[in-house]
């Protein structure tokens, strides 16, 4: 499982002009998800997304977590993010999980993020086309990849 956290100072997902999902201060992750996602990736990334201190404390140091600010979580669905552009121009998405697999995974994360994080967690659809806007605060944008704890 790969992910992208923004800190933000807002973002919302608008789905055919509505919004399906929105935040203020908190964090923006786009989440992409591979056949070999396990429940044990879920587990872990929940845990770092909830815990990760990207917020500053009172001297200015990011030293707080989302949980410690109070802050949101907008979880976004992007196959994209598992692209291999290793050969020609058009990427190639083989590694993204296909629906039947993913919609599952994805509808575990939004669970387990809600109970970590002590609230519900915004999210867009699944598959559909979304418009995603966010005031990123800093900027402030971190990677991880369950396969890759770095």
């Amino acid at each position: 499982m790969r992910i992208v956290i923004q800190r933000v100072s807002e973002a919302a997902v608008r789905v055919e002009g509505k919004v399906t999902g929105s935040i203020g201060k908190g964090l923006l992750v786009l989440v992409g998800i591979e056949d070999a996602d396990t429940r044990e990736d879920i587990d872990w990334l929940s845990n770092k997304i909830t815990n990760i201190r990207l917020f500053d404390d009172a001297d200015g140091v990011m030293n707080l977590s989302v949980k410690d600010v109070g802050g949101g979580i907008l979880l976004v669905s992007q196959f994209t993010l598992h692209a291999s552009t290793k050969k020609g121009n058009r990427p190639s998405y083989i590694r993204a999980s296909k629906p039947d697999i993913a919609v599952p995974m994805y509808e575990s994360m939004i669970q387990q993020l809600s109970q970590d994080l002590g609230k519900p967690v915004a999210t867009g659809i699944f598959g559909a086309d979304m418009k995603v806007s966010l005031l990123n605060d800093g900027p402030v944008t971190i990677v991880m990849d369950s396969k890759n704890k770095e």
